[in-house]
């Protein structure tokens, strides 16, 4: 139906995650409509982001340098807060509430789908922190069987190592109305109140 080129890139915008026909013929007909020099742009930045990007040696975060700018911030403080992938320390870094280190799991351990700690690679965390005291490590996963038998994991195989092991608070989100809380979220919720001052 189309010429050639067309077709490709409508193809090529198919490879994404959740794009379907509509939206990379939308997409498509939007680049055909957009000036030369921002084509360029888009597509320097697209071979850019392949080969200059990859893993920080230290915590996994995405970097164009050596090492990334988080783990070369010695004014931090010295805490780790370990997360399942890249997208929730940028979310972190945005909300500027956290001042710590990071360090970036390749997703959480799930035996039922058969992903072990050696394929997430826990070891290279595990030698992080034997090699680091810090003074904190917080799991910031998400609330889920596979969040919480991660923590467990980690926190099993330190268990000789003296430190504070934190996880992130669950429960009501601000402004749900409790009938439509699911009965996992209301126990957690219940289980982890706090005392009001």
């Amino acid at each position: 139906m189309y010429p050639n080129s067309i077709s490709n890139l409508i193809e090529s915008f198919k490879m994404l995650p959740g794009i379907g026909e509509k939206t990379a013929e939308r997409l498509t007909f939007a680049i055909l409509e957009t000036e030369e020099e921002n084509i360029e742009f888009f597509s320097k930045s697209l071979q850019e982001i392949k080969n200059k990007i990859h893993r920080c040696p230290i915590c996994n975060n995405l970097t164009e340098e050596e090492i990334c700018n988080i783990c070369s911030n010695e004014e931090r403080d010295n805490t780790l807060c370990v997360i399942e992938d890249v997208k929730s320390l940028f979310l972190f870094e945005k909300m500027k509430v956290f001042h710590g280190y990071y360090h970036v799991l390749d997703g959480l351990i799930s035996p039922i789908d058969g992903i072990n700690p050696e394929d997430i690679g826990i070891e290279k965390l595990l030698e992080r922190i034997k090699n680091k005291k810090y003074n904190e490590i917080i799991f910031a996963f998400k609330p889920s069987i596979e969040g919480e038998t991660t923590s467990l994991y980690i926190k099993k195989v330190l268990g000789e190592e003296q430190i504070k092991f934190t996880q992130l608070a669950s429960g009501l989100p601000m402004g749900a109305d409790i009938e439509y809380i699911d009965s996992l979220t209301l126990e957690r919720a219940l289980s982890d109140r706090k005392i009001l001052e």
